[in-house]
């Protein structure tokens, strides 16, 4: 026993002998206002721009401005029990996100805390919320598509894996519902999807999420949420912080998928806490960096060189517009920093066509350089022909007899459209993408009613399924399309519809 209370006794020694002895300095602020989320805080002349502070109650924020004699925090918590007079410490940090496999399948808000009842995240490390975009000698061409399952999309506006495509259209156009399904049809692909809500409502979150939980891969996925009642702050990080997770996953050579849902929404946050902290404001009362905000977020997707792993990350922001007005301030400037968008119309939708998506405004820069090989040679100008099937179209409104030649394209046209129509969570995979376009452009579907397209629709996949599976196997193995599984396909598609027709009358 005394032996023992001797080793102690030496080891409290060295720990104490270890100890360096000096002057513990620290710099203490002190809180001259708060409100609003917004805390004006003297005191801490060494802070830095985006340098975490802590509260004396235990809040933390971030530093937004810098003035002479005092500097803007921006709060990350609950804003109750800040008040003025409050110490306020430096950490010397910065706002950072836990990162790694640990957040698949889980619900976390912009600082991963879980938002779903489980336990706490067992981070692979802790990233900044704000890391610099790749540089231009990183990155490689983005020659391979995300496959949305949906029709139109694939077939005209093809996405490529690293590419920025904006989802853009009115309120309640489909425009979620577009990302979710693009989400729910990575459910067989190797793209881990992140959703970031930001101050979207609680039952438009839960329904998304429920929906990628019943029809996709939910184990793949990652949802970031930054309610409207989350504090202005923790919205502002949010895009942020979904980047730096989904980036995770990049940069170990995989592929991500991040859904911004919505820009716009991001933008009056920044205007907000601009506003608040005493910044100049510009057009529409946005501060003059709302640009740079998003530009510098939006930058950081792409394709990296193989001698950076060869990763990607593909976003999909969305905004939403007024009155259909994609000339306003915060769409015109996201239309410039993306690689193309998807422009929903609220008209199409209220005419029952959804996905809404306009095909006179929405294009894709990058588009035909990743489509898959073998719907380009399916889709052929499927684009180019129903765009002239529109003009076609308003044309003979105003009662003029078209000649043969014209009518028989407006009727091709016609089902070309109900071919278009998608249900929500009905993507199609690749093979029956073809098989329709195809068919489509044979003339298979002319003289089918326009009410039985959705039908040959909907018994296509366990059509195909049964009555050509070589020819489905042999497609999606190779990627290419040849004059043996052009004939099955056409084949398998002649007898479906005479199956369909028969079966209606």
């Amino acid at each position: 026993m005394p032996q023992a209370a001797d080793d102690w006794l030496g080891r409290a020694r060295a720990r104490v002998e270890a100890v360096p002895l000096g002057p513990d300095v620290r710099q203490v602020g002190y809180v001259l206002t708060a409100g609003d989320g917004i805390a004006s805080i003297s005191g801490l002349p060494d802070a830095r721009l985006d340098e975490l502070l802590r509260f004396e109650h235990g809040q933390t924020g971030f530093v937004q401005s810098l003035e002479r004699d005092r500097l803007s925090c921006v709060l990350l918590d609950d804003p109750d029990g800040v008040e003025a007079g409050n110490q306020v410490q430096r950490t010397g940090e910065i706002v950072r996100v836990p990162v790694g496999v640990a957040l698949l399948g889980r619900v976390v808000d912009p600082l991963g805390r879980p938002l779903d009842g489980g336990p706490a995240i067992q981070a692979a490390r802790l990233d900044p919320v704000e890391r610099p975009a790749p540089a231009i000698i990183e990155r490689d061409l983005v020659v391979h598509p995300v496959q949305t399952g949906i029709l139109v999309i694939d077939a005209m506006f093809a996405i490529g894996r690293g590419q920025r495509e904006l989802i853009l259209g009115d309120r309640s156009t489909g425009k979620t519902s577009v990302a979710v399904d693009t989400i729910i049809n990575q459910r067989d692909s190797d793209l881990v999807c992140v959703y970031v809500a930001v101050g979207q409502k609680s039952s438009t979150i839960a329904r998304v999420i429920d929906a990628v939980r019943r029809h996709g891969a939910i184990e793949r996925c990652i949802f970031v949420v930054a309610s409207p009642a989350s504090s202005p702050g923790l919205q502002w990080i949010a895009p942020f912080a979904g980047f730096s997770i989904a980036e995770f996953f990049r940069d170990q050579g995989g592929h991500a998928l991040i859904v911004i849902d919505d820009l716009t929404k991001h933008a009056a946050t920044h205007r907000e806490i601009a506003l608040l902290s005493g910044q100049p404001p510009g057009r529409e009362a946005y501060p003059g960096d709302v640009f740079f905000v998003h530009s510098r977020l939006l930058e950081r997707a792409g394709r990296l060189s193989p001698q950076k792993g060869g990763g990607t990350l593909t976003a999909l922001p969305i905004a939403e517009t007024d009155a259909g007005n994609i000339s306003a301030y915060i769409p015109t400037n996201l239309i410039s920093i993306t690689d193309g968008q998807l422009v929903l119309s609220s008209k199409l939708f209220a005419e029952g066509q959804k996905p809404a998506i306009d095909v006179g405004t929405s294009v894709s820069r990058v588009g035909g350089k990743t489509q898959a090989r073998v719907l380009r040679s399916a889709t052929g100008t499927m684009r180019l022909d129903y765009s002239q099937f529109v003009e076609l179209e308003m044309f003979t409104r105003f009662g003029e007899q078209p000649e043969p030649r014209v009518k028989a394209q407006i009727e091709r046209g016609r089902r070309m459209r109900a071919l278009l129509i998608q249900p929500q969570y009905q993507p199609l995979r690749v093979v029956e993408q073809v098989a329709l376009t195809m068919s489509l452009a044979a003339g298979l579907f002319d003289d089918a009613a326009l009410d039985q397209i959705s039908r040959i629709k909907a018994a296509l996949p366990e059509w195909l399924g049964r009555e050509a599976p070589d020819v489905v196997k042999s497609v999606e193995e190779s990627g290419l399309l040849d004059e043996a599984a052009r004939a099955g396909l056409l084949d398998a598609i002649r007898r479906l519809v005479a199956h369909i027709e028969g079966a209606g009358a």
